[in-house]
């Protein structure tokens, strides 16, 4: 779905994703090695300065970002148990299977969560409620997220 727009992802989408890492910043601080999920042209990596490793199906966009990347799905991660120290995943969980999602997570990082969730998604309140039961994740409006932080 984003290969054919990745060229164009970051002229659509990072001023608004960097608005948004700037509130996230406030209250998470990720720590190395911070796994990204959907990670797109790497927005978030580059962000925090802390080593990190990106996932997303997409090749195209992760062609585009530098740094550690993997191509796979965020249901079926490749990492070893407790790999990460932290994990973030910037307003792409509601394109993902969120019960495999919160499986996986608590699988490979054994530190802080933090995601944000579109409020316009198709269910932002079902997704939003089962992060926070499954992580004791605490919530702040954004203008178009909800961002929830460990």
């Amino acid at each position: 779905m984003y290969d054919e727009i990745a060229k164009g992802y970051d002229r659509l989408h990072k001023e608004e994703q960097l608005d948004k890492l700037k509130i996230i910043a406030q209250y998470f601080k990720p720590k190395a090695l911070m796994l990204d999920l959907g990670c797109g042209t790497g927005i978030a990596m580059d962000y925090f300065d802390v080593d990190s490793v990106g996932i997303d199906p997409s090749l195209e966009l992760l062609k585009l970002g530098k740094g550690n990347r993997v191509c796979c799905y965020a249901e079926n991660l490749p990492f070893k148990d407790d790999s990460f120290s932290s994990v973030i995943c910037l307003t792409a969980v509601h394109h993902m299977d969120v019960d495999l999602v919160i499986k996986e997570v608590k699988r490979v990082c054994k530190g802080d969560v933090c995601f944000s969730v579109l409020k316009k998604a198709a269910k932002s309140d079902e997704i939003v409620k089962k992060l926070v039961e499954a992580f004791e994740l605490k919530i702040i409006e954004e203008k178009k997220d909800f961002i929830l932080f460990k």
